[in-house]
């Protein structure tokens, strides 16, 4: 017999099955969570089978991660930014590191008179840029480079993400890794041997992931 009144609740409650609807609700932390929200398909199978929800997250931040901007992140993105572009949504880009390709931009499938182009230098001009933009909700997509920002810089653009139909993506640095964030979906991106994407989910709802995921991208 219990001898304390807290092993006689706990007892209590292991005996207690949960109401159905509880249940469906309850995320556990082996299981890969359901998305809260739409998703935009990643255009990578493999990929999309290991996020919440099966793509791309709206109305949320994701971190893409790489060590070598103007190449990576648009190999990673671009089947999901060619999608978006088929629905006729424009897409913005803030402070790509190079004037965006309109031939390789034809070559994925994405229009280049749907692309909105900000140039942005300095720091302060690239967040404000990224604010207004995600605070419009005026696009079916919107890519800025972030290669400085503080926590309080991601977890601003995050809350207002909530009010964004949207995925919103900032590409980061691979240093960026160490530093913790308040975005709900971090990937770090590399080139395999045979020039393949090499894709880590540094951060998701749902268990960590032990090997990266190779998806070809040429």
């Amino acid at each position: 017999m219990p001898s304390t009144l807290s092993q006689l609740m706990s007892d209590a409650r292991r005996d207690v099955p949960l109401p159905a609807a509880v249940e469906a609700a309850v995320w556990r932390g082996h299981q890969l969570g359901a998305a809260a929200t739409a998703v935009r398909s990643t255009g990578f199978e493999a990929l999309d089978a290991q996020l919440p929800g099966g793509g791309w997250p709206c109305q949320s931040v994701t971190e893409v991660l790489c060590a070598q901007f103007a190449l990576l992140e648009w190999r990673l993105l671009g089947p999901a930014l060619k999608g978006i572009s088929e629905r006729h949504a424009a897409i913005a880009v803030v402070a790509p590191p190079k004037p965006p390709h309109v031939p390789g931009l034809c070559h994925e499938g994405i229009n280049p008179e749907q692309l909105v182009w900000v140039d942005a230098n300095a720091p302060a001009q690239r967040l404000w840029a990224l604010e207004q933009l995600v605070k419009s909700n005026a696009f079916g997509a919107i890519v800025g480079w972030l290669p400085q920002a503080r926590q309080e810089h991601i977890r601003r653009l995050q809350v207002l993400a909530h009010g964004c139909d949207a995925p919103v993506f900032l590409c980061r640095p691979s240093q960026a890794s160490k530093e913790s964030s308040a975005a709900p979906l971090r990937v770090h991106a590399q080139l395999g041997t045979d020039w393949e994407l090499m894709v880590n989910i540094l951060k998701r709802k749902g268990p960590a992931q032990d090997t990266p995921l190779r998806l070809a991208s040429i």
